[in-house]
This record gives C-alpha cells, structure tokens and sequence, in this order.
C-alpha cells in the first residue's frame, strides 16, 4: 500500500481511540446521508464494557431502567455463559431515542466499530425515525425523560411500601406484557415527556370514574341502588378490551393509586417494543443492508485497508447464515439473513430484473433507484406486510423454500406449495403470517364484568387453528389478573366461528398480597 493510500486510512490495525471513533463515524455518516441519502436522529455514542453489556442485555437493553429480580437473574444467566464460552456478546445495543443512543463494546476491533455504527447509529437510526409504526406508537423525543420518571417513581414506591409489596405488582404486570398493548391507534400519539406533570390529573379523574361504576354495586347491609344499564356500564368498562393492563390499570376496583401508576409504566414500555416486535426482519434487514454498503463504499473509497475489509465480511458472512434444516445450529429463520436478502433482492429487481421480476413486481423492476424504493419500504411496511408484498420467486428458488403442513389429523406431513406461481403466492403467505403478531399472539379480551353478582372479571380467548393456550401456564397468569382485578376471573377458551367454549380456567384472588 503506498504512502498516499496509507494516509487515506480513517484506522491502522486493530486499536482505537476516541479520535478514531469521530474520524470513523465522519466517514460513515458522509456515505449514509450523501450517498444512501439515510435521515437519522442526532447520534449519541458511548462505549461500555462487557459487564455493562450484559447489564443492558438484563434490563431489556433500556438505560435507566427500574429495578427488578429478573433483570439479575437474565444477567446471571448471562454472566456464566458468557464466561463459559458458550455465548458472544452483541457488538452493540441502540435505543430508539432523539438523541439516538449507540452502545458500543470498548473490546471492539477498530473495523468492529465501524462496521457497529454503521449499522446501529445510521441503518437501526433511520428505521426507527422513519417507520410508521415507530412514528405511530412510539415518542423518541420523551422515552429517556419517561424512563427516568419511572425509575425514580418505582423507587419512592420501594422505599414507601416496601420492595415486596412493589414487586408483586411488578411480578404481575410483566406477566401480562404481551398483552398491555393497544393494537390500534388510539385517539392521538404517546406523550411521554408528559406522564409526570400529569400523573396527579390521572389520578383524580380516576376516582370520578371508579365512583360513577361502583356507586352502583350493591354492598352489604344497604338497599340496593339502581344497576347500570348494560350498555353504559361497557361504555365505561370500554368493553370488550383486548389490553388487560389498561382495563386494570383503569377499573380495577381495589388498587391504590400507586399500583395503578405501576401498571402504566409497564404498559407503556410494552406499547414502546410493540413496533419491534412486528419489525425484527426489516429492522435487521435495513440495518445490515446498510452496513454493507457503507463497509463495501469504505474500502472502495480506500477508507479501509482489505484487513479491514476482510475482518468485516468474516463477521457480517457469520451474521447473515442462515443454517439448513438438519444443521445443529438451526434454529428457524435467520430474521438477519432473510432480511438482508430480501433487500439484497430488492436492488437486484431495481437495477437488474428479469422478465419474471417485471410481471411481479412492475412498479418497481427497472426503476435504476435501489435506494428510493427501499427508503419508501422502510417507511411504510411491517414484516407481514414486507414479506408477503417482495419476497420473490427468485429468492425462494435461492432459499429452497417450500411449504410443509403438519396437520395433527393426518398421519403424514402434505407438502402444500411447491416452485410453481401457485405456490410461490401460497408460500409467502404463509411465511408472512409467522410474523403477524396477529396470529402468534393469542387474541384474550377481557368482555364483561359481573357487577350485579359475585363482580367476576370475565376473560375470553378467541382460538386460532385450535390452538389452546398452555393449562398451566395459563393458570399462572390468570392468577396474577386475579390478584390485581380483586375478585375472582373466568377465561373462556372460545371458538370464535360457533361460541363453543372448549375450556374454562377460574383463579380467585390471594387477600394477603393486594
């Protein structure tokens, strides 16, 4: 390498300082914004070390988290396989904030760092901006201020009411996670940097409403009072609800105010991971897509050496494998690898397409802009939706893709879609459906409440491909809803075509720890 090559390196070897980083990061932004035309939150970077990875990986990768037992039992776990040898560390962790924060490992390579910012500071950063279930459901500008809020307000509850009496609420409420989330939008967007100032507000209008539901209720020793009519009292109930921690959190009817603030901030942080959950291929996919092309632009630009080069590839091939089926280490499907190639794949629709590729996709094959089209992608799909609108005959001719179904009536696997056009539109339907939260999640309503009577909480859940919910696991849970509503709760398993209920769970309240 001459001299003159030699200077144009933004790194030499392996160690990094902090200059480094900024000369690093200059390169890569110069390439995301220039010439990928990527729009991104102001970056925040900060370098931690393995411990304190793993602390990030306890506390669900959020700073400032409150506190709990079971972020020290995951960092546990964590620890002793990490020190064992059995697993490797993320390179980095990012938070969908403005400022956008980047952790980065201070053991990283100097190409490692490079390869982690482009990758989190610039293709994780433009997704979250730009993705309209990120936009829809999530406040970048106020979740750092809301964290700090909640850790301090569970704090003030430990000290108050004690850590076991906090927990147990706690304990609760992350038991139902997946299911504290509105699904569609409400009547206007998430104000976190609000939650405090308004937390004395909600608080009284609460009672208001708790007096006008149970002022109702009949209680011992008094004459009954006129009942509600039934379609006031679900108007007020805001039945049926599919978020149980909102019903809760709103209409429990023996929670103190505290409690309830608690089961806000669990919800609120689910309804934070909600959009993420339904965009791990995309999210992924435009990450590492990115990272490529701003890695492959460096070394063309002569910005790192072909070491360099080399070292990326090795770890971004390792990233993006996708083991056969009767390899040990599979494991499903790589959302890294399906989501790079289907971006990968995109382009080549763009800029290369076949005759098949123009009678699928024509509103896009031979556009000549790759970028364009994948910038309106990021922002306007979701995994279901992306994988079921462009995943492609080709690439499932790449990946060997067919469909296979284990019907528990037959007494043998049916191959259901094969390499023909009928098959191939089956196919991505039925991969797009493995990420439709819609279909994974089990749909439970709560749908009326026994206010004239013995004041049951009454659960539905709509069966899907018969399938039921897991007996104990179940119980478990419903014994947690049972300690927060009070009284005694009922889930319905229901076939949602006939109303035949298939099986009933009951749990009744334990007085001793609400």
């Amino acid at each position: 390498m001459s001299a003159i090559e030699q200077d144009n390196l933004i790194f030499h070897g392996a160690d990094w300082d902090f200059g480094t980083i900024q000369r690093v990061y200059d390169a890569v932004e110069a390439i995301a914004v220039g010439e990928l035309g990527l729009d991104v939150y102001p970056n925040q970077i900060e370098v931690i070390t393995a411990e304190q990875m793993l602390d990030a990986y306890a506390s669900i990768g959020m700073p400032l988290f409150y506190k709990h037992w079971s972020f020290g039992k995951h960092f546990a776990l964590h620890e002793s396989s990490y020190r064992q040898g059995l697993m490797g560390l993320a390179y980095e962790i990012v938070i969908n904030s403005n400022p956008c924060i980047s952790y980065i490992m201070e053991e990283n390579t100097a190409t490692m760092q490079t390869l982690v910012i482009a990758h989190a500071a610039f293709g994780h950063n433009h997704f979250f901006k730009n993705n309209y279930l990120f936009k829809e459901w999530t406040d970048a500008d106020g979740i750092l201020d809301y964290l700090e809020f909640a850790k301090g307000y569970v704090t003030r509850c430990e000290e108050r009411y004690g850590h076991a009496a906090v927990e147990r609420v706690l304990d609760a409420a992350h038991a139902m996670m997946s299911h504290g989330v509105h699904r569609y939008p409400r009547k206007k967007r998430p104000d976190l940097r609000s939650e405090e100032r308004r937390e004395q507000e909600r608080h009284r209008h609460q009672e208001q409403t708790f007096n006008d539901l149970w002022r109702t209720v009949p209680t011992k020793g008094t004459a009954a009072k006129p009942q509600l009519s039934e379609e006031r009292r679900r108007a007020l109930l805001e039945l049926p609800q599919e978020n149980i921690l909102y019903f809760l959190e709103k209409s429990a009817p023996r929670l103190q105010p505290w409690q309830r603030e608690i089961l806000r901030i669990v919800r609120q942080i689910a309804q934070y991971f909600y959009p993420q959950r339904q965009t791990k291929v995309m999210n992924e996919g435009c990450a590492t897509y990115c990272h490529y092309r701003i890695m492959t632009r460096l070394h063309e630009k002569g910005q790192i050496s072909d070491g360099a080069f080399l070292e990326f590839l090795q770890s971004h091939t390792n990233v993006t494998r996708q083991p056969e089926f009767d390899d040990p280490h599979y494991g499903g499907i790589n959302p890294y690898a399906l989501g790079f190639g289907m971006m990968q794949d995109i382009e080549r629709i763009c800029t290369r397409p076949t005759d098949e590729d123009r009678e699928w996709f024509p509103a896009i094959a031979g556009s000549g802009d790759a970028m364009a089209v994948l910038r309106d992608v990021w922002a306007n799909y979701r995994d279901e939706s992306f994988i079921s609108q462009y995943l492609s005959p080709h690439l499932i001719r790449q990946w060997r893709m067919f469909h296979l179904v284990d019907d528990p009536d037959r007494p043998e696997l049916m191959v259901e879609a094969i390499h023909d056009e009928r098959g191939y539109r089956r196919l991505r339907r039925s991969l797009s459906r493995h990420y439709d939260v819609g279909w994974s999640d089990p749909d439970i309503q709560v749908i009326d409440v026994d206010l004239a009577g013995d004041r049951r909480l009454i659960l539905h859940h709509h069966v899907l491909n018969r399938t039921m919910l897991h007996k104990d696991d179940a119980q478990r849970v419903l014994q947690m809803v049972a300690n927060l509503w009070g009284y005694a709760v009922v889930l319905k398993e229901v076939d949602p075509a006939t109303g035949a209920i298939f099986q009933e769970h009951v749990a009744h309240p334990h007085e001793t720890l609400f």
